[in-house]
């Protein structure tokens, strides 16, 4: 047996000799379908007597698993799930909320009494009234396809995919490479009062690795991490060609950013590839326009909003060639699903947020339309687990493809004299009114006289929301259109994580101001040699 061997062995043998969590789960599962129905109308029953205009009752169930590895060691695997119900009332225009990880019939009509009289505690101090439309009622058992569950792969293949990545990257040259693979499954049932009963499953995968290459001479480093996104889907993606095949070219872009000159900072023009884009939508567009943090109820995780109820149908939010459309229907989407938490129908709920760069719509939870004169939600209640309210969270928001359906990033790069193209996100920082931003990147190519001209590092993009967007003057066409997003978007007291998608093609943006954050800490900065010859590869 080789050190490799040994290590993935031992690192996963405690595992194989407990019981298989996942088949305790799928027991729990089984259970729960049977007892809901019963469980759910005794709830339904006693909080509408106890003078509730309106009451659901969330069951949920999370599966979670994660494997790492680091160069030909195995450093973690961990597995979880929890079970837990919550009931959620409406009594005189007041919300009230209890939860427990005891899901007997018992447990849950006691949480009918707790959330009653948090409800009228708060009644007697509320500025407002709580008002909520009508909300349809549905029947239905919605499922996610996948077609390889990711829970029912053995974890001994799972370890041995990320060694051979490792494998892979120090064989190109890298000193360091870390990998690790995340997949969750979320088990969800809902009853209300207006008489839905539904039934979802989703599950996400997050595979990634980060190489690392070392220049021992001189003492330097660079790193790249992957550019696959997290995705709802199933093992079938963590196998794909979008992940597997960019573990040689990380290794190479990071030697050649280890080689390359900082950037001289000053006004340029960028190309941002989706897989940056994907996190300035999330920033600029996605947090601004969430009706709760707009109208001042929601501060945490990076502040307010800029963009308040009276710029509705009247800012221009950005150029007229960019839409930014909300849904909860895209495929492998990590915010799509058949029902929003709340009960809302997704389908045919897609909206434009930006539409031809006037602002048009916020997102939307139950209770939130009527405070802009607006007649319903529009399908964005999402909690995080069973002890979570459910709260407005992002629908994947995505940049729509430009007009002309034949414009290639090359297109776009050849219209630029002097710039970027931006590929890979990296730290991001913005304002407590998610206006004035600064993003970094994993690689940036050097653009001169409409060709890559080799790579520069030590570069950030700083603007304002609303220029930034106005800047824009070019577009992918759909066949330029990636998927990009995260596990983990942060918001609400008490903190709750939500999995979202941002598509977008790449995009041109015109005299965009470039930092060099060596320069900005004060180091000196060393231009390194300003040559050409840089190659010509698109990550």
């Amino acid at each position: 047996m080789n050190r490799r061997e040994f290590l993935c062995r031992g690192a996963i043998g405690g595992v194989a000799l407990a019981v298989d969590p996942w088949v305790v789960t799928a027991v729990e599962t089984a259970a729960m379908r049977e007892r809901f129905p019963g469980v759910a109308e005794a709830v339904l029953e006693k909080a509408s007597g106890r003078g509730a205009s309106f009451v659901d009752f969330h069951v949920m169930q999370i599966e979670s698993e994660r494997v790492s590895a680091r160069e030909d060691m195995i450093q973690g695997v961990s597995s979880g799930s929890s079970i837990g119900c919550s009931v959620r009332v409406l009594v005189d225009g007041a919300w009230g909320f209890a939860a427990s990880s005891d899901v007997t019939k018992e447990a849950a009509l006691a949480l009918v009494d707790r959330a009653v009289s948090m409800a009228r505690e708060q009644a007697g101090w509320m500025e407002a009234r709580i008002e909520i439309e009508r909300l349809a009622a549905h029947v239905d058992r919605w499922e996610m396809a996948v077609a390889e569950d990711p829970f029912a792969v053995p974890v001994e293949r799972k370890a041995a995919q990320l060694l051979a990545i490792n494998e892979r990257a120090l064989a190109k040259g890298a000193k360091f490479c870390q990998s690790s693979l995340a997949a969750v499954r979320e088990h969800k049932w809902l009853a209300n009062s207006v008489g839905s009963r539904i039934e979802q499953t989703r599950v996400r995968v997050h595979p990634r690795f980060g190489v690392t290459v070392v220049d021992e001479k001189r003492g330097g480093f660079a790193s790249r991490a992957s550019l696959a996104p997290p995705r709802a889907a199933g093992y079938e993606y963590v196998i794909s060609d979008a992940f597997l095949g960019d573990v040689e070219l990380a290794a190479e872009q990071a030697a050649e950013k280890l080689k390359a000159p900082s950037v001289r900072a000053g006004t340029k023009d960028l190309v941002i590839a989706p897989s940056n884009l994907w996190l300035t939508i999330h920033e600029t567009v996605g947090h601004p326009t969430e009706l709760d943090r707009a109208l001042g109820y929601e501060a945490n995780y990076a502040g307010t909003s800029f963009c308040t109820p009276d710029k509705l149908d009247r800012l221009q939010y950005a150029s007229e060639i960019v839409t930014l459309r909300g849904d909860r229907t895209a495929e492998g989407g990590l915010s799509t699903i058949g029902y929003d938490d709340d009960g809302v129908k997704t389908a045919e709920k897609e909206f434009n947020i930006i539409d031809r760069g006037v602002f048009r719509n916020f997102q939307m939870a139950l209770g939130q339309a009527q405070r802009i004169g607006k007649e319903r939600s529009n399908g964005c209640a999402y909690a995080d687990g069973y002890d979570s309210f459910p709260i407005q969270r992002m629908p994947n928001i995505s940049l729509q493809p430009g007009v002309d359906e034949g414009v290639t990033v090359q297109d776009l790069i050849a219209d630029v004299e002097d710039g970027l193209y931006v590929v890979g996100n990296g730290s991001w920082s913005i304002d407590q009114q998610r206006y004035n931003f600064q993003f970094t990147g994993q690689v940036f190519h050097r653009i001169r006289n409409g060709k890559l001209d080799g790579m520069v590092k030590d570069a950030a993009y700083q603007g304002n929301s609303v220029a930034f967007w106005n800047a824009c003057d070019g577009l992918g066409g759909s066949a330029t259109y990636e998927l990009g997003g995260a596990f983990n978007c942060g918001k609400g007291q008490p903190g709750q994580v939500a999995p979202v998608s941002h598509g977008a093609v790449p995009a041109r943006f015109r005299r965009v101001n470039v930092l060099n954050t060596v320069g900005e800490a004060g180091d000196e900065v060393a231009t390194g040699c300003d040559c050409s010859g840089g190659r010509d590869r698109w990550a």
